[in-house]
């Protein structure tokens, strides 16, 4: 029985020296071995599994060879931290923005290998005091989103930007649906606000304004805007000088700049072609998906156009052709009224994107799309 006895001690002072070897000199971290396992570490480190499953925040026993483990409590290394819980969306990187820290910090404090986390996960955030909630998410508003809102629109009226929205909202995509509440980061800093006080009498159209986001920057409504400029179309364009009240300077009925005169047809089509394969996404007015008009608007506007942002808004503010040319907006109804439309290309087809195809190339004369078609309209 003694014999046994010194054995079984004599081998589990091998094994802890083994499994020492690979702690740090301090003897705060340990660095997994193939064929580890919690039991193992646990025991040559004269802690219980337990233990070590708190100080890590695992939530069940598997672990991998080059992952990094405490062996002391978080507390009792810095008490300056907070805990986040990983959601679906987030990365190191964004989590590291938003609480005003840094991947490699992060990565440190938590003892990550990787930039590998994963849902549930329970992150360590240095240098924060646990009820210390970051900047952006503390001094955020709430807004509910709109008929014809896209995250670029609401970023411009706060003045803040889309990847600002998207990080304090857990967003990732573009997508967003009318009655969905936003959180508006800084919204209560007086630089990302909503411009609705001492509104200056006259404003310059820029590359990608159209009336209604001009009327949420001022807080006015399109009606007004088209009022005080005599405008009976959503139709504007850069370098377009705008009246904001209805005492503004005397601004004459606006006309296309030369650059619209020289309306290049091809250069349109070949830039929409540029996004053939992009996703269908409702809402959508970015590169990373487009609903119909989304498309529309940011392919016209890279070519220095300003156009409206809704299909309605488009078949209001064109003129009329019998027949459509290359460049011309074609016009289909789908759910009642002017609700699809895409860029006649020639040849009877026309690029859109479609709920089911993403950005394509479709024929005019097949069978569903010929007994929808309304006509077509130049922005010209």
């Amino acid at each position: 029985m003694k014999k046994y006895f010194v054995t079984t001690v004599a081998a589990l002072g091998i094994f802890a020296a083994h499994h020492s070897h690979h702690a740090n000199a301090e003897g705060t971290t340990y660095k997994v071995q193939p064929g580890d396992s919690l039991w193992k570490i646990a025991a040559a480190n004269h802690l219980s599994v337990q233990n070590l499953m708190q100080y890590n925040h695992l939530s069940s026993s598997t672990i991998f060879a080059g992952q990094e483990l405490s062996l002391t409590s978080p507390q009792s290394v810095n008490k300056q931290s907070s805990a986040y819980t990983v959601k679906s969306g987030d990365s190191l990187s964004l989590i590291a923005k938003k609480y005003h820290t840094t991947t490699a910090e992060l990565k440190s404090a938590n003892h990550l290998a990787s930039d590998l986390i994963f849902v549930g996960q329970v992150l360590e955030i240095p240098n924060k005091t646990v009820d210390q909630a970051p900047d952006t998410m503390a001094s955020s508003r709430e807004y509910t989103v709109k008929s014809g809102d896209s995250l670029s629109v609401i970023a411009k009226v706060y003045r803040t930007t889309v990847e600002d929205i998207k990080t304090v909202n857990h967003l990732t995509s573009d997508l967003i649906k009318v009655g969905q509440v936003l959180k508006i980061p800084n919204a209560s800093s007086s630089g990302h606000q909503p411009i609705t006080s001492q509104t200056p009498k006259s404003y310059t159209v820029k590359s990608g304004d159209s009336l209604s986001v001009i009327a949420k920057i001022y807080g006015l409504t399109v009606t007004q805007l088209k009022a005080y400029n005599q405008l009976s179309g959503d139709t504007i364009y850069v370098g377009q000088v705008l009246k904001l009240t209805s005492d503004g300077p005397s601004v004459s009925e606006p006309k296309a700049p030369k650059a619209a005169s020289s309306f290049n047809a091809d250069a349109l089509i070949t830039e929409a072609k540029k996004y053939i394969g992009v996703p269908y996404v409702w809402g959508g007015s970015t590169p990373s998906g487009f609903d119909c008009s989304g498309f529309l608007n940011y392919v016209y506007t890279k070519l220095g156009i300003s156009v409206p942002r809704t299909v309605a808004a488009f078949w209001a503010a064109g003129t009329s052709v019998s027949i459509p040319q290359k460049g011309d907006i074609v016009y289909f109804n789908t759910t009642g009224g002017p609700s699809h439309a895409g860029i006649y290309i020639g040849g009877n087809q026309f690029i859109h994107a479609g709920t089911s195809t993403g950005v394509t190339i479709s024929d005019m004369n097949n069978s569903y799309w010929k007994p929808r078609y309304l006509g077509a309209k130049s922005v010209r």
